[in-house]
């Protein structure tokens, strides 16, 4: 059995490869790793991922109440995200919060990443949507990631930044790696012309390869809702994704039309 100490190596380690690759500036990015039903490791807060020591490491409870702390370290103002991943997901042994460059832009220009460009991101990752924003260190982020738990192991979090989670802390590090790079190659196709999708038949065919490796997690494979209710997966017609320009556009028409009717009936 890894120790706790051998466990909190393992996350300033990550951390220091999250700040190496750019994926956070100065003290921003947590993270988390479930040691027990009522006892979590996270990083602090007000600190630098990238220079992290084993000894800043704190524990908490499963309400994000302090079990242990050095001197001059309390846990991150994020950890009630980190809490509410766990309570959702008994599946998830570790967290990861960052600010990557290219998943972040998306995120701030409210495109989820649903696209189907490359096999490896279909089979590994699934789709990514976005949560609404909210306010950081307060239940507002919680409450607008908690509906998309059940579905998905990855989540932009609008205007701020990604959010992924697995079995595992280096598990949920590659998922948030796998993400920006996705991101990266969306960006850079986009900027090409646009990028050549994946068929229908080709992404099911991705699913089934998935279904067949036994991979865990949850994943459009066998839990998109629009799938299990006949629809195109999310991966086909991004679904998943709250703030699409069409979604806004559309809105925006009905809204018109309705406004218009109104105004029509007062004789106006």
């Amino acid at each position: 059995m890894v120790s706790e100490f051998e466990i909190k190596k393992q996350i300033c380690d990550i951390g220091k490869r999250i700040y190496d690759r750019g994926m956070v500036a100065a003290n921003d990015g947590n993270i988390s790793v479930k040691i027990s039903d009522n006892e979590f490791l996270c990083t602090p807060t007000g600190v630098s991922k990238g220079f992290m020591t084993p000894e800043y490491i704190c524990k908490v409870d499963a309400k994000g109440n302090v079990i242990q702390a050095n001197p001059g370290f309390k846990p991150s103002s994020e950890i009630k995200m980190h809490m509410r991943v766990y309570q959702e997901r008994p599946d998830v042994m570790s967290v990861v919060h960052a600010h990557p460059t290219f998943a972040t832009s998306f995120a701030i220009a409210g495109i989820p990443l649903t696209q189907p460009i490359m096999p490896e991101a279909v089979i590994a990752l699934g789709c990514v949507p976005i949560a609404e924003y909210g306010t950081p260190s307060t239940e507002e982020i919680p409450d607008a990631v908690e509906k998309y738990l059940p579905y998905y192991d990855a989540v932009l979090l609008a205007n701020h930044g990604a959010l992924s989670y697995s079995d595992s802390l280096l598990n949920a590090y590659h998922k948030m790696e796998s993400l920006e790079f996705y991101a990266e190659l969306l960006y850079k196709a986009k900027m090409l012309g646009g990028p050549k999708e994946l068929s229908n038949t080709q992404v099911e065919r991705l699913y089934e390869i998935r279904r067949q490796f036994g991979l865990k997690g949850k994943h459009p494979a066998n839990l998109c809702p629009n799938a299990k209710s006949g629809k195109k997966s999310c991966h086909n017609c991004g679904a998943c994704g709250t703030h699409s320009s069409a979604n806004a556009n559309a809105d925006a028409d009905l809204v018109a039309a309705i406004t218009k009717k109104v105004m029509e009936q007062l004789g106006k």
